[in-house]
C-alpha cells in the first residue's frame, strides 16, 4: 500500500532532504489534500511540534477531519497522544519518547499502550547507519533498529521504520534493511525513506511491507494520479 506523506512546517506542507534543508514549501496545502482523499492512509507529520518549536496543531486537526490520518511529531506524552486522537487522528506515530538512556523505554511503551490502545500507536523505529536515531535524527543509539523492534512489539500495533540513510534523497531505499525489521515481528510495518519509484512500492507490498512516500510524490517523480 502507498501512504502519502504530509510534513507540516510554519503552516505550509513542506519536503526536507535528510529532514533539514527545505527542498519544496507550499504555502496552501488544499490542492494536496484534495490529491489524497482518495488514499485510505495518509501519513501526516508536524514537524515544528517534533523540533519543539511551536506547533500546527490547529491545521494537523483541520486535515485530520479530512482525510484519515496517522500522526506524529512531538508526542511525548500520553495526555499529548490522546489530545491528537481527539482531533480526529486515527493512530499517533511515537519516536523519540520510546527510548531513553540509549535503550527503549518500555515504562513510556506500557503506560501509552495502556492508556490509548496498542492497536492506536505507531511505534517509530529510525535508522542511521545501521543504529537508531531519535531527536530528529541527530542522537545515534547503540541499539538496532530490529532489537527496537522486538522490544516493543507488545506495546503497538504497527511499526514504522524510516531508513534515515536514503530519506529525501530520491535514489532508492535499502530494502534488506527494511526487509530485516519486517522479518523480526508480526506486526504491521509501513517503511519509508528514500522510496521512488512503483517497483519498490510492489516489491515492498508483496511483502506485507507498507510505502510511504513523499519527495517523489511531491517533485512529480512518482505519478499517484493512477493510483
Amino acid at each position: 500500500m502507498l501512504i502519502p506523506s504530509i510534513d507540516l512546517q510554519n503552516g505550509h506542507v513542506v519536503q526536507l532532504v535528510q529532514g533539514e534543508a527545505l527542498a519544496i514549501e507550499a504555502a496552501d496545502p488544499e490542492p494536496w489534500i484534495r490529491k489524497f482523499a482518495r488514499f485510505p492512509r495518509v501519513q501526516l507529520i508536524d514537524l515544528d511540534a517534533a523540533k519543539g518549536r511551536g506547533d500546527n496543531a490547529g491545521l494537523v486537526a483541520t486535515i485530520c477531519g479530512r482525510l484519515p490520518c496517522r500522526v506524529g511529531g512531538g508526542i511525548r506524552s500520553v495526555s499529548r497522544a490522546q489530545a491528537v486522537l481527539a482531533d480526529g487522528a486515527h493512530g499517533v506515530i511515537v519516536s523519540s519518547s520510546l527510548f531513553r538512556d540509549g535503550s527503549v523505554d518500555l515504562d513510556f511503551a506500557k503506560q501509552l499502550a495502556d492508556a490509548v490502545g496498542p492497536e492506536r500507536v505507531i511505534a517509530a523505529v529510525d535508522s542511521r547507519g545501521g543504529h537508531v536515531a531519535i531527536h530528529g535524527w541527530r542522537t545515534i543509539l547503540p541499539i538496532s533498529a530490529v532489537d527496537a523492534v522486538r522490544a516493543l512489539e507488545s506495546y503497538c500495533g504497527e511499526f514504522l521504520y524510516t531508513h534515515v540513510d536514503t530519506e529525501g534523497l530520491m535514489g532508492g531505499t535499502d530494502v534488506e534493511a527494511i526487509m530485516a525489521v519486517r522479518r523480526a515481528t508480526g506486526r504491521r510495518v509501513t517503511a519509508a525513506g528514500g522510496i521512488t519509484t512503483r517497483e519498490e512500492i510492489d516489491l515492498l507490498d508483496a511483502a506485507a511491507v507498507d510505502a510511504v512516500v513523499g519527495m517523489a510524490i511531491y517533485t512529480g517523480q512518482l505519478s499517484i494520479d493512477d493510483w
